[in-house]
């Protein structure tokens, strides 16, 4: 069933160009000649989800395969929400915006430990039982192939999450899904279609589906799997591994280049992965220890990615993406080579959070520029001892020279990310954060600038599973007594601007990412007292408050306590047990002072062995050896990085799961310079333009972005403005409202060099997407006004109902009245706020009646052209305006169905 969605989407929802689907490199392939229809769904909202790497990869290479189509869908907005559930619509897909349900099989990104309750939010939406469970006991009327229905078959897809928190621990939401894919996707998605496909056409039961699936090296099927009363899980049956195995795959660049969004995502831009993996073995870090073996991407297959990437996407900036973009030894080289290649383009380098002992002066040359963006480092702790602890492999000298670096390269501004709750921490230690930042600002100054000034975002420790600070955990009440520590250090510090992250939070992220099966119940109780995502921004205690209420109606509000109070066991032991043996099983303690090695030694055989409800998932990672390298950690000794030092023997690197890729860099090629604006402006042309179909759905501002994109993919010699942000010479001569539609737009382009006029418009129409139609191109004088000064009117068509009966003679008189009379005022808001009488009988210029039709008995839909005043100084005559005319004159109520903009009129 196609979903129709015109009735849904409209300007009366936020962002509605959102869930239409029409992306430039949207893939749109024929559903009935594939055999297996997917949807990737990424839980959050489409600016966050579109803009997803790991979600477009992912889309391109299933999209790839033969036979195999797939689609997208994103959690929609609060308002689109509403009005699905209000006409009863389930969630769609966004290109082919047929129901979820329709689909062979529907994956979630589950990326954060808090994040699941907005996949039940989806799954809800689209009508789909929230658990395998539900969904097994659904069943259709007849089984596939004309066989009676089984007990294992379901008329719903089948449903499975991927991602990092899914790869960690599945166990919290293992409840909801059919499988789980563990590790990276490219390779394993493509596995699963060919299975899927076989078993569809050998019309396999969904359960020997699963079964088949289970096979697979990185599937992981959790109903062929029980939990013990010490939450570890096992086989329930033969015919399935006892640990799963997480998938490793090479990145390929040319993967990433797809999904061009028209509204302003959080990440706009091109972003290409250089590395995946780090073996930089900082202790707290999950990612880190979930994508080893680390793999250096070929650098001239990053520079091809880019450059077509940026040339196939319009893109004005790109992101280099790794774990530790600066441990990629080629970045310099990749960096000033595609600087140098796209110098005349006014395109800008972004990187993420970066090693800091690594920020040299080829880094920088490759960030700075006229679009100079933000710098991120990431010290994590305030002291050296600390920096050994975690193995930051960090030292003061390092960073301060990275620091100095970037502020005599020209950054006033740096984000800082510090860490607070480690093991052995103590207020020797939190205090080092400030007198960190503050030696830095003291180092460096200089005449003629200002002082560096520091964004600081101070983080509560917060334990993984597979780290070696797994066992490790450390009371609200602690973090909020250090957090208030800093608070005071930090008024007595000037251009600094500390952020912290609420307890509460990291609480909940702890007592549900280290949790097990028990928590799916707490999961769904949270959803359904309405802990979105979203609610942690919007409302945080009425979110917080959802899961504690979840929490105590599946009675284990004692096990979220031994969160807050910093305990080790987190699992449920029997009362009688829980006195001796939890004094044995508890985390380290949350004191200002490090244990003793003998402490450690006392309770580390029996605590350490204690089973984890994520023993079963191999990530290649011997549990022996976190246990190991929690112990140096309390030494304060360091494991070197294995990609450039020897073997840390953390079990990794093998068959399973490859080795160390690293290639050495090429030599950085010379720096061409900086773009310098071109600002000539051999030629103006003026365009007439339409916004038709979904385009009426796009803003003003995603137009203006679309230009610029379209001219740089069309490679038009667009003049740019001078200055410290120079911008092209577009100028388009007004906005229309969201929803309208038009046949008249004008945009000014000026040009460094001529072009024969059919040429720019050929090349402009072949970029641009098909319901915004080039109408008329000229050439106007290089002196002559812009648009935008000469507009003097406007003609729009508005399509309008009476909300009472009326005939066709009663709307012609209607009309005739309002054209005979010579004032109808109007009481109009000033953007001031003060109250303004205006004749808008002034400011009409023409009014006629196109047509009438009877669209309900009971009321008439009209069209009505209307010429009226449209000058920049504010004498505008709006169609809403209109309504208000009739509405005078005939003493009835009137609806304004859609407003059509004919033509711009400009003065001479």
């Amino acid at each position: 069933m196609v979903v129709a969605v015109e009735r849904l989407i409209t300007s009366g929802i936020s962002k509605p160009a959102r869930y239409l689907g029409n992306e430039l490199l949207a893939v749109h392939k024929p559903w009935d000649t594939t055999a297996i229809h997917w949807v990737l769904t990424y839980p959050e909202v489409y600016e966050v989800g579109a803009s997803n790497l790991g979600h477009i990869i992912l889309y391109n290479i299933l999209n790839a395969q033969p036979r195999q189509l797939c689609d997208r869908a994103y959690l929609p907005g609060k308002d689109l929400a509403d009005k699905l559930r209000e006409t009863n619509t389930p969630l769609f897909a966004v290109e082919s915006k047929r129901s979820l349900t329709e689909f062979d099989i529907l994956g979630f990104s589950l990326s954060y430990e808090l994040g699941a309750t907005n996949i039940l939010e989806m799954l809800n939406l689209a009508g789909i039982p929230l658990t395998w469970r539900e969904r097994q006991g659904s069943r259709g009327a007849e089984g596939q192939g004309g066989r009676e229905s089984t007990d294992t078959q379901s008329s719903f897809p089948l449903i499975f999450a991927g991602g990092q928190t899914a790869t960690s621990n599945p166990e919290p939401y293992a409840d909801f899904f059919d499988f789980i894919a563990l590790g990276d996707g490219e390779e394993l998605l493509p596995e699963i279609g060919l299975v899927l496909e076989e078993g569809k056409q050998a019309g396999l039961s969904r359960e020997h589906l699963l079964l088949d699936l289970a096979q697979i090296p990185g599937v992981y099927v959790p109903q062929f799997y029980d939990m013990a009363k010490d939450g570890s899980v096992h086989p329930c049956r033969l015919d399935v591994p006892k640990r799963i195995l997480r998938r490793v795959a090479t990145p390929i660049p040319a993967y990433s280049i797809g999904l061009v969004p028209y509204v302003e995502t959080v990440h706009d831009r091109l972003t290409i992965e250089i590395r995946r993996g780090c073996t930089r073995g900082c202790r707290f870090c999950q990612p880190g220890m979930l994508t080893r073996p680390a793999r250096d991407v070929e650098p001239d297959k990053v520079v091809e990615a880019i450059e077509q990437g940026m040339r196939a996407t319009g893109y004005n900036e790109f992101s280099l993406l790794s774990l530790s973009c600066s441990d990629y030894l080629s970045l310099p080289a990749v960096g000033m080579e595609i600087k140098n290649r796209l110098k005349n383009e006014n395109i800008s380098l972004t990187l993420p959070s970066q090693r800091v002992d690594r920020f040299d002066e080829n880094i920088a040359n490759i960030l700075g520029g006229t679009r100079q963006g933000g710098l991120t480092f990431a010290p994590e702790a305030g002291t050296q001892r600390m920096r050994d602890i975690v193995n930051k492999g960090l030292t003061n000298e390092e960073l301060l020279r990275g620091v100095k670096t970037a502020w005599e390269q020209g950054w006033d501004k740096i984000k800082l990310y510090f860490m607070i709750g480690l093991p052995g921490e103590t207020d020797a230690d939190v205090l080092g954060i400030a007198e960190t930042v503050s030696w830095l600002q003291r180092e460096c100054r200089g005449k003629g600038r200002k002082p560096l000034n520091f964004n600081l975002t101070i983080s509560n420790f917060t334990p993984k599973p597979h780290t070696p600070f797994q066992w490790h955990s450390v009371s609200t009440a602690e973090f909020k007594r250090k957090q208030n520590l800093l608070r005071q250090e930090f008024r007595r510090i000037k251009a600094v601007k500390v952020n912290f992250t609420d307890v509460r939070i990291s609480a909940m992220e702890d007592f549900v990412g280290r949790g097990d099966r028990n928590l799916s119940k707490v999961v769904r109780r949270a959803w359904e007292l309405g802990a979105g995502m979203d609610s942690w921004y919007e409302n945080l205690d009425q979110a917080f408050s959802a899961w504690e209420t979840a929490i105590a109606q599946a009675d284990l509000d004692w096990k979220y306590r031994q969160i807050e109070n910093g305990e080790w066991n987190l699992f449920h032991v029997q009362e009688q047990k829980r006195s001796k043996d939890a004094e044995n099983a508890q985390f380290l303690t949350p004191n200002s002072s490090l244990p003793s090695t003998d402490t450690i030694n006392r309770v580390s055989p029996h605590s350490l062995d204690i089973p984890l409800p994520w023993d079963h998932i191999d990530t290649g990672i011997d549990k022996k050896w976190l246990q190991e390298d929690l112990q140096r950690a309390l030494e304060a000794a360091i494991v070197p990085d294995c990609s450039f030092e020897g073997c840390s023997h953390c079990g990794v690197c093998g068959i399973d799961f490859g080795h160390n890729i690293v290639i050495e860099s090429p030599a950085i090629p010379q720096f061409a310079g900086e773009f310098v604006p071109n600002t000539t402006k051999a030629q103006r042309l003026r365009l007439w333009f339409g916004k038709q179909g979904d385009m009426a759905l796009m803003s003003h501002l995603d137009l203006i972005r679309l230009f610029d994109r379209v001219v740089r993919r069309a490679g038009l010699p667009i003049a740019f403005t001078g200055g410290f942000h120079p911008m092209p010479r577009i100028s388009l001569a007004t906005a229309l409202a969201l929803g309208a539609t038009s046949s008249g737009e004008i945009a000014d382009f000026e040009l460094t060099v001529p072009m024969e006029i059919d040429t720019f418009q050929e090349q402009l129409a072949r970029e641009m997407p098909t319901d915004i139609p080039i109408y008329n191109v000229e050439q106007i004088d290089l002196k002559a006004s812009a648009a935008t000064q000469l507009l003097e009117s406007a003609e729009y068509l508005i399509t309008v109902a009476a909300l009472a009966e009326t005939t066709p003679i009663q709307w012609q008189n209607w009309i005739d009245t309002i054209k005979a009379k010579e004032e109808l005022w109007y009481e109009q808001i000033t953007k001031s706020g003060k109250s303004q009488l205006i004749n808008l009988r002034d400011r009409l210029f023409e009014l006629e009646l196109v047509e009438t039709s009877n669209s309900k008995a009971e009321s008439m839909s009209s069209v009505i052209r209307y010429l009226g005043s449209y000058r920049q100084d504010g004498l505008l005559l709006r169609p809403e305006q209109i309504l208000f005319m009739l509405e005078t004159v005939a003493n009835v109520e009137f609806q304004l169905l859609h407003i059509h903009r004919n033509r711009l009129i400009l003065g001479v």
